[in-house]
């Protein structure tokens, strides 16, 4: 045993760089692989972002090429067929028309309230109470398409609606999902007539985006 006895410390030392190794083997591969798991999970969400970037672009254009349409536009304030039928009926038919075209695009709505008259617009001040007018605000949520969707409906409605403002924003925990702030505005004339639009949007103006 003696003749070992000075061999001993070169064990010790050989035990305890065999047992770090192993030690620190355990502990790096692990980091590596988490390492490279968070890098794959970083290029996707790269990926993922590039991507709701350029759908981001593409509904910006479409607001964009919707405001320069309306401001254009030519088409009717919508007129009651009967005489006399009040404010609550002219506001439940266009109110009842923008929800339905809200539902069927798939876009739920977050929450809702309405302005009657408001005393900024100019049919308002200067209308002589032919003029029906309501702001609908409402907060809702959808996808990038189906927002889209919404918006071209709008455009499309055969009688005048004025977009006041829209406000889109990623939903924090879900890019994918969007909260949009969007305010419209109502038009009807009070009794049966046929309108002269040529001054329409001279007196409304032109939707901000």
């Amino acid at each position: 045993m003696e003749k070992y006895k000075r061999y001993y410390g070169l064990i010790v030392f050989l035990l305890i760089v065999v047992g770090t190794i192993y030690g620190a083997w355990h502990i790096i591969i692990p980091t590596i692989n988490a390492n490279k798991a968070l890098d794959t999970e970083i290029a996707a969400k790269t990926q993922e972002v590039s991507q709701l970037e350029s759908e981001r672009r593409i509904i910006e254009e479409k607001l964009k090429q919707i405001k320069d349409s309306m401001a254009g536009s030519m088409k009717k304030v919508y007129s009651p067929i009967e005489s006399d039928l009040g404010n609550d009926t002219l506001f439940f038919t266009l109110y009842n028309d923008v929800i339905e075209m809200v539902h069927a695009n798939s876009v739920k709505i977050r929450s809702i309230d309405y302005v009657h008259n408001p005393e900024a617009d100019a049919f308002v001040a200067h209308g002589e109470d032919r003029y029906f007018v309501c702001d609908v605000n409402m907060e809702l949520v959808s996808n990038y398409t189906n927002l889209g969707k919404l918006i071209q409906d709008i455009y499309q409605y055969p009688y005048y609606i004025k977009i006041n403002k829209i406000t889109v924003n990623p939903y924090e925990k879900d890019k994918k999902i969007l909260i949009t702030d969007m305010s419209l505005r109502l038009y009807a004339h009070t009794s049966p007539e046929e309108e002269d639009t040529s001054g329409v949007d001279a007196a409304l103006g032109s939707p901000q985006i």
